[in-house]
């Protein structure tokens, strides 16, 4: 058996198809170091039979995961910012209880005591902030993304009825 009859015999899904592709395209992009124009996009599609149109509706499904994937590390980094400004508090609250408890009297006691509850606590939130997965994680990004599209939406309305009024 030739080389050429080995290679004609292949057959791959349209799963595998897409794998080894984007896997060529990547490698193909990082040696050169260059991203692809949109014209490249059109020209690999056409060389692939993708419609114009199938490649506009993907595109514009990536977009919307990119926008989502963006919104998402957007969350990550407010819950993570929130955590850190609760855990100096803790950090801060109780380092002055350890040292009073010290100086008032007969070593470490009650701030113990303080300490062990609020840190457990503090574990707690620990354990929420870092969990990205699940459906206490889901219900916290959709009510914050609520939040957030509400305060938009409320800056817009602001920002055009200043407009108008310095008109």
């Amino acid at each position: 058996m030739t080389v050429f009859e080995a290679q004609s015999t292949r057959s791959y899904s349209q799963e595998d198809v897409q794998k080894i592709l984007q896997l060529a395209i990547a490698r193909q992009a990082r040696d050169q170091e260059k991203e692809f124009s949109y014209e490249q996009l059109l020209e690999i599609a056409a060389e692939l039979e993708i419609a114009p149109e199938t490649l506009k509706l993907a595109e514009r499904d990536w977009q919307i995961t990119q926008g989502e994937i963006q919104q998402r590390q957007a969350f990550n980094a407010y819950r993570i910012g929130r955590f850190k400004k609760r855990f100096g508090k803790f950090t801060i609250v109780n380092a002055v209880l350890l040292l009073v408890d010290l100086i008032g009297g007969a070593g470490l006691s009650w701030s113990l005591y303080i300490l062990l509850f609020w840190g457990l606590g503090v574990g707690l939130d620990a354990w929420n902030t870092f969990q990205t997965k699940g459906e206490d994680y889901e219900m916290a990004f959709q009510k914050w993304y609520r939040q957030h599209q509400l305060k938009q939406t409320i800056n817009k309305v602001v920002n055009k009825f200043l407009s108008a009024w310095q008109s």
